[in-house]
């Protein structure tokens, strides 16, 4: 196993980080974990949640809603924002809606444009596509302010479409911006104006507009590929269905070339609790059957594993907690987990 510590150290200039995984598996807590780690570290830290059920609030034990980028209390270097997904959205709408509007008006195509507008907004993955477009946002204009952005995201299913949407994307802009250019070179043409055609299509808005939307994506996608600037952690719990899950998806992730960080396992019973707890019973099969489980995480995941955090006697809330789950997951010795894949 190369401990999370050890690859940070191989990879030093990794900027852009995303947890994803199984719903319930602890995305955010390792999210917040890290961010809190890279922050003790003096490096100026951004944490952003993209999953539409935030739980930042609640894990440092302040009020970080409101969809505005704040500083987190107590901690030097951390900052967060908890996305409102719904106003992203409504933004993302109104966007798409003036596009529409622009694109028939400028095609001279005397129609209500609500119908045109009602199917491109209603489509499966418009909010992943509006989710994407703000995560393209953070990481152009908030990216250069800080060393570090940590991206909680969505359920992994919701994860992977909404990064994979960086290869999708620029397929899509490529053939609008063909497809725009040809459009006006036929209306030039028709008009009998053809020594007009590069000057008619410097002119467009819409173009314009794409042209923009392109550069955008490039300058994102660019960064999502690099393994030296991205990573990618999945988190899973020692239990079958998230193990499969995060088996799946990890092939899915790497289809769209977007660099695997590794694994990381939350929710490990420390074998020392549970000798101690020779009378819990229930204790007692849980610990077994995770360590079946963590047996299964090394031969199917084996080096991608990065760390492994204990399962708690309550939920992690506040700073104190935070830094002792930094701790946990930061010290490269971790002999209490490894002793149950041995």
């Amino acid at each position: 196993m190369q401990h999370i510590s050890r690859f940070l150290e191989q990879y030093p200039d990794v900027r852009y980080i995303f947890t994803g995984g199984k719903g319930g598996v602890g995305k955010t807590v390792c999210a917040a974990v890290m961010a809190y780690e890279f922050a003790r570290r003096g490096q100026k830290t951004l944490l952003a949640s993209l999953n539409p059920v935030h739980s930042l609030s609640s894990i440092f034990d302040q009020n970080l809603g409101g969809g505005q980028i704040q500083p987190v209390s107590g901690v030097d270097n951390l900052y967060a924002v908890e996305v409102d997904a719904s106003d992203v959205v409504a933004r993302y709408r109104e966007n798409i809606a003036v596009r529409v509007r622009e694109f028939l008006r400028y095609a001279d195509i005397p129609v209500d444009a609500k119908p045109f507008i009602d199917i491109a907004v209603t489509n499966p993955a418009f909010e992943e596509s509006a989710m994407f477009d703000k995560m393209v946002d953070i990481m152009l204009t908030e990216g250069p302010n800080y060393d570090k952005l940590i991206f909680d995201t969505a359920a992994v299913a919701n994860a992977v479409r909404l990064i994979g949407l960086s290869k999708i994307y620029g397929l899509w802009l490529a053939r609008m911006i063909e497809s725009r250019k040809e459009a006006l070179s036929l209306r030039v043409q028709l008009a009998f104006r053809r020594e007009k055609i590069m000057e008619e299509v410097k002119k467009d808005p819409m173009l314009a507009d794409l042209i923009s939307m392109d550069e955008r994506f490039k300058a994102v996608k660019q960064r999502l590929v690099d393994p030296q600037q991205t990573a990618f952690f999945f988190v899973t719990l020692p239990l079958m269905l998230p193990i499969s899950v995060v088996t799946r998806f990890i092939q899915m992730v790497r289809a769209y070339d977007i660099p695997v960080g590794g694994v990381l396992v939350n929710g490990v019973i420390r074998g020392e609790e549970a000798a101690r707890a020779t009378e819990d019973e229930y204790l007692q099969n849980k610990f077994t059957e995770q360590a079946q489980y963590m047996r299964i995480i090394q031969e199917q995941l084996g080096d991608l594993v990065r760390g492994y955090l204990p399962l708690y006697n309550r939920e992690l809330q506040g700073l104190e907690s935070v830094k002792q789950a930094a701790d946990d997951l930061f010290n490269p010795d971790q002999e209490w987990a490894l002793t149950l894949v041995s």
